[in-house]
C-alpha cells in the first residue's frame, strides 16, 4: 500500500527505529561526516596531522582518534577546537 509520499512501505529511519539502532546509526553517520570534513579542510590547507595536532595543542594520537570515522566517542569541545584551528565553525541544530 502506498503511503502519503507515494512510496510503498516505511522509511529506512523507521526500520532503524524498529530495530533499536537508530541513535547509534545516526551518531556513527554524523561522526563519519565530521571526520571526513575535517580531513578535507586539512587537505585544502595543506596541513599535516602533525601540524594540526600542534595547532590544537594535543597529541598526534588524539588527533587520530578525532579523525577516526568509527570513533563516535569524541567530545564536542574537541571537534569545535579542531574546526576553529581550520578556520571553520561547528553548527548543530535540531530539525
Amino acid at each position: 500500500m502506498n503511503n502519503a509520499n507515494g512510496r510503498i512501505g516505511s522509511s529506512f529511519d523507521d526500520y532503524l527505529k524498529d530495530e533499536g539502532t537508530y541513535d547509534e546509526t545516526m551518531a556513527t553517520a554524523v561522526k563519519r561526516v565530521l571526520a571526513w570534513q575535517l580531513e578535507q579542510a586539512m587537505a585544502s590547507q595543506k596541513m599535516s596531522k602533525n601540524q594540526m595536532a600542534k595547532a590544537m595543542q594535543t597529541s598526534r594520537s588524539q588527533l587520530d582518534r578525532i579523525l577516526d570515522p568509527d570513533n563516535d566517542r569524541v567530545r564536542l569541545d574537541t571537534v569545535i577546537k579542531a574546526a576553529r584551528v581550520l578556520g571553520r565553525q561547528v553548527r548543530i541544530e535540531l530539525v
